[in-house]
């Protein structure tokens, strides 16, 4: 209590300096001090001055070879393959890949359109013509179970930002359909109806993992790495890194 703004900051230094923590540890320590100081023990704190700060690690993200996506690509089976090729070939997050429509899909115009992905911004990507007879038999399949749940009395999907009231048809409609549904109908806690929900990812990340230890890849790979892969394979084929970054949905070109 008797401490002030000198010693705070001379201990946030010591942190960095002596203890050499990280910069998370060293922002923790930080807030922890503001806190006891503002609502315990009621002391505003003033300017703390110049303090030595923990440096954040520069991390460069783990990238695949070709050759590595190939083997990855070739021993993931089914669903999950498929998912991975188009994380590879569109350069989607793996969110993004399970919340895709069947009105997300622009086949003639090779694209995929991307609709409230990272920071809520839409954007469209490219559809590999590679993966596309693939995805239309997959999507062959999905429609007929969508079809068997119309028939059963079910068939509905989950719709955002209250589309459902604005379009109380789309919920049936094979158009707002998931690309990749999970292969059982569960209760949506939100309206307590029953309906099939898209895939759980949790299933591609462990695939992912799977194979690549099958294949002898000893990097940390995950679904995530295909974007990583495909962002650096583009832009070595001579792709102008404005465009990657509007394929990627990023905000800053620096990331």
């Amino acid at each position: 209590k008797d401490l002030g703004e000198g010693e705070i900051s001379q201990y946030i230094s010591h942190l960095a300096v002596e203890r050499n923590v990280a910069a998370s540890t060293q922002n923790q320590a930080l807030n922890a001090i503001v806190f006891l100081y503002k609502r315990v023990l009621e002391i505003e704190i003033g300017d703390l001055g110049p303090m030595e700060r923990a440096k954040k690690p520069e991390k460069h993200p783990v990238v695949m070879t070709r050759q590595e996506v190939g083997k990855i690509l070739a021993l993931i089976p089914g669903t999950h393959g498929l998912m991975a090729k188009i994380l590879y070939g569109s350069g989607l997050r793996l969110m993004e890949c399970v919340r895709l429509r069947v009105k997300d899909i622009e086949f003639d115009q090779n694209q995929l359109f991307v609709r409230d992905g990272k920071g809520m911004r839409d954007r469209l990507t490219m559809l590999p013509a590679q993966v596309q007879p693939a995805l239309q038999e997959h999507l062959s399949r999905v429609q007929l179970t969508h079809e068997d749940d119309r028939r059963r009395g079910f068939g509905e999907v989950f719709l955002p930002f209250a589309l459902e009231r604005k379009y109380p048809r789309a919920p049936v409609e094979w158009a707002w359909q998931y690309v990749f549904p999970s292969d059982r109908l569960s209760v949506d806690p939100r309206s307590d109806k029953m309906r099939r929900h898209h895939v759980d990812p949790t299933g591609s990340q462990r695939a992912v993992r799977s194979v690549a230890r099958k294949a002898g890849i000893i990097k940390p790979i995950s679904p995530h790495i295909c974007r990583h892969s495909f962002a650096t394979h583009v832009l070595e084929a001579g792709c102008d890194i404005r465009t990657v970054q509007g394929l990627l949905g990023h905000k800053d070109v620096a990331t």
